[in-house]
């Protein structure tokens, strides 16, 4: 089966700065970059054939509440502005959710941290960083935080306010997994306390999956999304013959270092691994895939 770069994302990473293109070390290949920076990382992207974007933030500042993530110059809003002014034609997907912004490494608002996540506080941060993003140009927003209602919070929040247009990709199936490691060292990321257990799914948990994943549909997103991808083929399989709905699949950070790590000393067969992971995660049913070896797939398909 033919690769086709059209179903392919490409994460993001930007942080404040000039000039500035840090490699993650447990993540080959993978950069946090400045807003200048990433200009030119999209214009690498798009002379490949990708055309499609997650965009994070990696902020200088963390608070308790994660207040930076909505505030007037989030470093994300602000890349939103300038890639879509820069390259028009390129797909923004703005990831929305708290763990990176605040102190306590959580996804969403803690008063107390015996009661743990307050839900309406969180769905209230959750809308505010969608409706920053939304007005500068994003095409879609995607909640990450699992909250419960998160996509019927931002759409309500996005149509109230007049961006009916912008559209929503939900992290619906987003499973508690050991393979997000090499991610929480790109933003630093990681609970301070506790773990992400209380609101990301169980593993061995196919019924609750397939339900927040109707459930993200009934509420209005556009895209549902199973993240980790490799572990999770039977829900991707199952979701796409269960939901007649856009599905994508997250083919996450720990699952490429695995391929990175492991093919260091026998780089030829880097190519085939990843071919056969991709063709994989497409035989299960994904329309698209978000994946950090996209851009190498390119280069390959290219040549």
């Amino acid at each position: 089966m033919a690769i086709n770069l059209n179903k392919l994302i490409y994460p993001l990473f930007v942080k404040k700065g000039r000039y500035l293109r840090e490699e993650i070390l447990s993540m080959p290949g993978v950069y946090r970059v400045s807003p200048d920076m990433l200009l030119d990382e999209a214009l690498s992207l798009q002379r490949l054939g990708i055309r499609q974007v997650l965009l994070f933030g990696v902020p200088d500042k963390k608070d308790w509440q994660g207040k930076s993530s909505y505030a007037d110059k989030n470093i994300v809003a602000e890349s939103i502005k300038l890639l879509k002014k820069s390259f028009p034609g390129i797909t923004v997907i703005a990831d929305v959710c708290l763990c990176a912004y605040t102190s306590h490494g959580h996804c969403g608002v803690i008063k107390d941290k015996k009661k743990g996540i307050d839900s309406r506080l969180t769905l209230n941060a959750l809308s505010r960083i969608a409706l920053s993003y939304a007005a500068r140009g994003a095409d879609y927003v995607a909640p990450s935080a699992m909250a419960k209602g998160q996509v019927r919070a931002i759409r309500k929040a996005l149509d109230k306010n007049g961006f009916r247009k912008t559209k929503i990709l939900g992290y619906s199936a987003k499973f508690a997994s050991s393979f997000y490691g090499p991610f929480r060292d790109i933003a630093k990321s990681s609970p301070r306390f506790g773990d992400r257990r209380a609101y990301q799914l169980d593993y061995t948990d196919r019924k609750t999956a397939l339900q927040r994943i109707e459930d993200d549909i009934k509420q209005g997103a556009d895209i549902v999304m199973v993240k980790p991808a490799l572990g999770y083929l039977d829900i991707i399989k199952e979701a796409r013959r269960k939901f007649k709905w856009p599905l994508a699949a997250y083919n996450v950070s720990g699952e490429y270092a695995m391929v990175k790590n492991g093919a260091k000393n026998h780089a030829w067969l880097e190519k085939d691994i990843v071919f056969e992971i991709i063709n994989s995660i497409n035989r299960a049913g994904a329309d698209f895939i978000i994946t950090y070896h996209a851009k190498d797939i390119a280069k390959w398909v290219n040549n």
